[in-house]
């Protein structure tokens, strides 16, 4: 292992480590780089052996206070010789300080409470059929669909800030606008009161965030963004368990459940508006 050095990523790199994610079957989304870069460019770690890159993390941080764990991977074939538990080090190095989030699969939440990460929730990915169907607004509220690059993007920073524990005003900038995205927001009396994005993945479209004042809103703008990609293909929305009215809209939509992360804090709890928040932006950034 003496040959084992652990560096930060070019941005060539972090395509390769999506690379990775998309043969575990995560599923990342087709533009993903460009925003995660945008992010913090150097918060993601590669370990190489010689010349072969065969680990990587990512050690993003937000803000002052802030960071996550995401693209903790190993290549299959260097499993179990230790190199994990020593780019994971680096990470929680990287961040020390901050309070840290993570999506783990479920089974590794008892070696992420080793290194003194708790459960907050699980966040339930749902996948289902996009359809052409139409949903009224339930509440018979006056409240308008538009493209979200017609609205400020200051208003929309300031919309997105409470559904996150410290500033992410440079990721946010790029996530809304990835090319073959669609991102839409929902007004009420001249502010926005909801946002939503889908986009293409390595297989069929996710929605992420799906942030919205209401459920009636929420269901306004999962409808609208649905529409937007081919009828028939397969949509997924990760959603916070803890938010009822997030699960029963999933439902609705004859979404079903297809895989489950436990979000976990090293640190205090982010007090997050949990009944507002619809669906996770991505799981491996936050």
């Amino acid at each position: 292992m003496h040959d084992y050095i652990i560096r930060t990523m070019t941005r060539q790199d972090l395509d390769r480590a999506i690379a990775w994610a998309a043969a575990e079957g995560w599923n990342p989304g087709l533009q993903d780089a460009a925003s995660f870069y945008a992010a913090d460019p150097d918060g993601f770690l590669m370990g190489w052996l010689g010349e072969e890159p065969i680990a990587a993390i990512s050690a993003v941080k937000y803000g002052a206070s802030f960071g996550f764990l995401g693209f903790y991977i190993v290549k299959p074939e260097y499993r179990g010789q230790g190199y994990g538990i020593k780019i994971w080090n680096a990470a929680l190095d990287a961040l020390k300080g901050r309070t840290i989030g993570l999506d783990g699969v479920v089974a590794q939440q008892a070696n992420y409470q080793k290194s003194g990460f708790t459960l907050a929730y699980r966040n339930i990915r749902y996948q289902g059929t996009a359809s052409r169907e139409s949903i009224e607004n339930p509440g018979n509220v006056p409240a308008e669909i538009v493209p979200l690059s017609t609205i400020e993007f200051e208003q929309v920073y300031q919309y997105d800030r409470p559904f996150f524990p410290d500033d992410r005003r440079n990721f946010l900038q790029s996530w809304i606008n990835q090319s073959d995205s669609y991102a839409i927001g929902i007004v009420q009396a001249g502010q926005l009161a909801g946002y939503g994005v889908v986009r293409p993945c390595q297989s069929g479209y996710k929605i992420g965030p799906l942030f919205a004042d209401r459920p009636d809103f929420a269901e306004q703008v999962f409808t609208a963004l649905q529409i937007q990609v081919p009828e028939g293909a397969t949509i997924f929305l990760d959603v916070p368990e803890p938010n009822g009215a997030a699960v029963e809209l999933a439902q609705r939509h004859n979404l079903t459940i297809s895989f489950e992360t436990a979000r976990m804090y090293l640190g205090e709890t982010p007090n997050l508006p949990i009944d507002r928040l619809f669906g996770v932006t991505t799981f491996e950034l936050g």
